[in-house]
C-alpha cells in the first residue's frame, strides 16, 4: 500500500482508476450472463464504431468454451461455420462493447470445453437439443407457448 507522503506516477494513477471503474461496472453486470454455457447457440451483439458512426453487429455461433467463471476477465469462445471455414471469436463477458448476448438454443453436452468440434464440420457438428422440464419454464420463457399447448392437450 502507499505511504502518506508517497507520490504516485501518472500511469499508476490511470491504472488504479481504470481498475476501480471496471470493478464497479462488473458488479453491475455480475450474474447477467451466468446462463451462457458451452453448448449454447448464442447471438452476440457487439457495438462497432466506424468513424463517427456506431452500429451493432451480430455474431451467431456455438459457445465452445467459457473461461474464468464470472470474474472480471471472464470470456466465452463462440464458433461458427462461414463459407466453409470455421470462425472463432473470443468475447469478454463484462466488456462495455457487448450490448447483449441472446441465447437462441441450448444443447446437451458432457464437456466443459468443446474443442473437439473444431475437427468436425457440417452435420457432424450438430449437438442434441436440451429438453427443459416444465418446472424450468420460468428460466426458459421461449418454451412457454409449447408447454401451454401440451398442458391443453392433456386436459
Amino acid at each position: 500500500m502507499l505511504k502518506k507522503d508517497q507520490k504516485i506516477s501518472k500511469t499508476t494513477q490511470k491504472s488504479i482508476i481504470a481498475k476501480v471503474a471496471s470493478e464497479k461496472q462488473v458488479q453491475g453486470n455480475k450474474g447477467k450472463y451466468s446462463n451462457v454455457k458451452p453448448g449454447c447457440l448464442v447471438r452476440v451483439y457487439q457495438r462497432i464504431r466506424e468513424g463517427k458512426k456506431e452500429r451493432l453487429q451480430a455474431f451467431e455461433g456455438l459457445v465452445i468454451a467459457r473461461k474464468h467463471g464470472s470474474e472480471l476477465g471472464a470470456t466465452i469462445t463462440v464458433r461458427r461455420e462461414a463459407g466453409g471455414f470455421g470462425v472463432e471469436r473470443v468475447y469478454p463477458l463484462h466488456s462495455p462493447l457487448i450490448e447483449k448476448i441472446e441465447i437462441v438454443r441450448r444443447s446437451k453436452v458432457r464437456r466443459a470445453k468443446l474443442y473437439y468440434l473444431r475437427q468436425r464440420a457440417g452435420r457432424k457438428m450438430r449437438l442434441k437439443e436440451k429438453i427443459t422440464r416444465v418446472g424450468d419454464a420460468q428460466k426458459a420463457p421461449e418454451i412457454q407457448p409449447a408447454i401451454k399447448e401440451v398442458q391443453a392437450s392433456e386436459k
